[in-house]
């Protein structure tokens, strides 16, 4: 089995023998509630979306979705699940696809962790790529000084280190109902995007993208 959680190959693996400890079942609690105060509209990004589980309350609630993940068979668990809203589900690598005019708001849960430390400043750098001024990254964000991984934990200077130049953190909360793996060590947190030059892209990505529900 690949221990290189930057490949495809890693998450393949565990999504085709079921081996996800780190799916819901289902949207949180939290979340829902951030989905349904967004306006009606909204360009939203789910980025290694995993199961996808997220994506029907986004659509119900009248916002244009899109969730992607690199891993054929998290996207095709994701389609399955999904139904008539399957198409709101693409293979895709993160640092690398169209994000075209740029989203409203970019949803977060279990991405950054996925990623190995090294490839951080990348997931920094891309989420002020894909993000409209004035839109928003939210989600909930794993703290842990644990060195191994995934998941990767993060720490609060670290965050700012990544996102600081160009986000404002504006929420940041303590969660209830976490799965056993995150649980005690998820805040939810919204970080609004600023209109700075250092917001804007400044060379191409090379990294991929990661599955991580």
């Amino acid at each position: 089995m690949a221990q290189d959680a930057s490949r495809p190959d890693f998450w393949e693996t565990r999504y085709r023998d079921r081996v996800t400890p780190w799916d819901a079942g289902g949207a949180p609690e939290r979340f829902v509630d951030w989905a349904r105060g967004l306006p009606r509209g909204s360009r939203v990004l789910v980025p290694g979306c995993g199961s996808a589980h997220e994506v029907r309350v986004l659509a119900e609630g009248g916002a244009h979705v899109l969730a992607i993940d690199f891993s054929t068979a998290a996207v095709a668990l994701a389609r399955e699940r999904l139904g008539s809203l399957a198409h709101r589900v693409v293979e895709a690598d993160f640092f690398h696809f169209d994000a075209g005019e740029g989203f409203d708001a970019v949803y977060e849960r279990a991405f950054l962790c996925a990623l190995p430390r090294h490839l951080w400043p990348a997931y920094g750098q891309r989420m002020a790529e894909v993000l409209q001024p004035g839109g928003q990254l939210s989600g909930y964000f794993f703290f842990d000084h644990n060195t191994r991984g995934p998941p990767f934990g993060t720490s609060e200077q670290t965050l700012y280190t990544l996102l600081g130049s160009a986000f404002s953190l504006e929420r940041d909360e303590a969660v209830a109902g976490s799965l056993p793996m995150f649980e005690g060590k998820e805040r939810w947190q919204q970080w609004r995007r600023r209109d700075t030059d250092a917001a804007r892209p400044s060379g191409p990505a090379t990294l991929h993208g990661m599955s991580r529900r």
